[in-house]
């Protein structure tokens, strides 16, 4: 597996990452827990060394059960979680990310994590009734107590990237970024990330399952799998959006490899400090999605991508209304 770093100065971690969500949490379906922890074990065999969790995930098992997996090998791994959410009898009650709760919460996933150090720490969103210095003051604290390595943001403005930065150097970004989500190239992200030094970790790198050609015009999401709730994923929508499939069916075919791993590609050749996170729950499927760093688009191939994606329209927005107030401030 090929590596990259997280930032100017953060951890070196495989080029691309697995995100554990889907695991137990979000798409209506949960893998057995002894499948799920041999599955991770698996994909670190594979070379992963990089895993990504959060406390609303569950909410809590998904840590638990990432804790456990990793325990054996924690000194080789490298574990990002997240705070920033109220959560009572098991449901997310809008966001907290008071400085008291931050540190609450970073001891609450060490515990079931199971591990002395949280490698890296993001706020999952931002809470606009707490100003990101106090925030970022937490994670310092926190970090000057060897609790933390190194602080995270996930889905941040770029000037509230820069109020962070400012009192607590921020390592990476978690936003969505894929082919069909490309805000961060002119939201002022990418600039801003170049500037600092920061990394960004694209999640939702396949268009939540989406871009890998899987999902017909005709397909029926459960009511307990979140893509249900989502714009895009809408039937008038989702036919429309085909036509970005189509595209990458296409270009997929031409040079011999999937559609997936053209959409993880063409990711990691846009910033060499991009590390995307697709999640999955078959090896056979996390072997194709890392097999995608070793794949080498040319300029031109590039250029082709570019021009066939401005001329598709995206339809839909990629979350509902109350989630996008959450995105970008």
């Amino acid at each position: 597996m090929k590596k990259r770093r997280l930032g100017q100065n953060g951890p070196e971690v495989s080029a691309i990452g697995f995100g554990c969500m889907g695991i137990n949490f979000g798409y209506g379906n949960s893998m057995d827990k002894q499948e799920a922890i041999t599955l991770i074990r698996q994909t670190f065999d594979r070379g992963e060394n990089f895993f990504d969790t959060a406390e609303v995930y569950g909410p809590y098992t998904n840590e638990e059960l990432v804790g456990e997996a990793l325990r054996p090998i924690r000194d080789k791994v490298v574990i990002a979680t997240k705070f920033g959410f109220n959560i009572v009898d098991g449901q997310m009650k809008g966001l907290n990310s008071r400085p008291e709760h931050i540190k609450q919460v970073a001891e609450a996933s060490l515990k079931r994590l199971g591990i002395d150090v949280i490698d890296l720490f993001y706020q999952h969103r931002v809470d606009p009734d707490v100003p990101i210095e106090d925030v970022a003051g937490a994670v310092k604290d926190l970090i000057q107590e060897g609790k933390v390595k190194y602080f995270g943001l996930s889905e941040p403005s770029a000037k509230t990237l820069r109020r962070a930065h400012a009192v607590q150097p921020v390592t990476t970004l978690q936003n969505e970024y894929s082919m069909w989500v490309r805000g961060p190239e002119t939201n002022g992200i990418f600039e801003t990330c170049e500037e600092l030094g920061v990394g960004l970790v694209a999640y939702s790198p396949l268009g939540k399952g989406f871009l890998t050609g899987a999902m017909g015009k005709d397909l029926k999401l459960g009511s307990n799998d979140f893509r249900s709730n989502l714009p895009r994923f809408q039937a008038d929508a989702l036919e429309k959006n085909l036509e970005l499939v189509k595209l990458l069916e296409k270009m997929a075919a031409e040079k011999g490899i999937t559609p997936a791993q053209l959409a993880l590609a063409w990711i990691l050749a846009q910033k060499e400090w991009i590390v995307p996170i697709p999640g999955t729950t078959k090896l056979h499927r996390f072997e194709e999605n890392i097999g995608a760093a070793n794949i080498e688009l040319s300029k031109h191939d590039l250029e082709l991508i570019a021009k066939a994606l401005n001329e598709i329209a995206i339809e839909g927005e990629r979350y509902p209304e109350q989630l996008m107030k959450l995105v970008g401030v």
